[in-house]
């Protein structure tokens, strides 16, 4: 017997892609050629506040995700080459050297990151999201909304293309999280090595 959250999640899958697939078509009739990713952040660079390095880029992003009230954890990127922020129409861009895949423990979900990452932000919102995908058992499912509804639920949510949305508690994003897994990692990394030499 197929349990309600298995149904649930295939329903959700043949949605998006039902409709990534009609988007997808007409998007290679009419614009064959285009990164509509690139396309957007060559339109907003005008007028927007531009920093370039890992360094710079991280602390900035995070501040941005701070004035937006969503957790700071939301965006783990890796070696980010350029971040650009429009203030005038909500704007917001990354660039990283390579697209990475993030693995948020806490509610064990897989996120991809693509080498440009995109989105309009307001307060407790990101929408029109391009360059973030999760991993619904085998298919990769678009992001296009992330978006905290009710602070006092604890909950932030995930929309997709056609609208149906996942809820997953705010801690899970936030930086400490985030953190406390790259140590674990990092333990697992060490022990692992200390291994190998007890048996050589």
């Amino acid at each position: 017997m197929i349990s309600p959250t298995t149904l649930n999640t295939f329903l959700f899958l043949f949605i998006e892609a039902s409709y990534l697939l009609e988007k997808n078509l007409n998007t290679l009739v009419l614009f064959p050629f285009m990164n509509m990713a690139t396309q957007q952040i060559a339109q907003h660079r005008n007028q927007a506040e531009i920093y370039q390095g890992d360094g710079i880029c991280m602390q900035k992003s995070r501040l941005l995700l701070d004035e937006i009230l969503l957790p700071r954890g939301l965006l783990p990127l890796d070696q980010i080459i350029e971040m650009g922020y429009n203030r005038i129409t909500g704007f917001v861009w990354l660039k990283q050297k390579q697209k990475m895949e993030h693995k948020f423990q806490a509610i064990g979900k897989t996120v991809s990151y693509d080498a440009e990452v995109t989105a309009f932000v307001e307060e407790r919102s990101m929408r029109r999201v391009t360059g973030v995908k999760s991993k619904e058992l085998f298919l990769w499912v678009a992001i296009s909304e992330i978006f905290v509804d009710d602070p006092c639920s604890g909950k932030i949510s995930f929309a997709i293309s056609t609208g149906i949305a996942r809820s997953f508690p705010i801690s899970a994003f936030d930086i400490q999280e985030y953190h406390e897994q790259e140590h674990k990692m990092k333990n697992k990394s060490i022990k692992a090595r200390t291994t190998q030499k007890r048996k050589m």
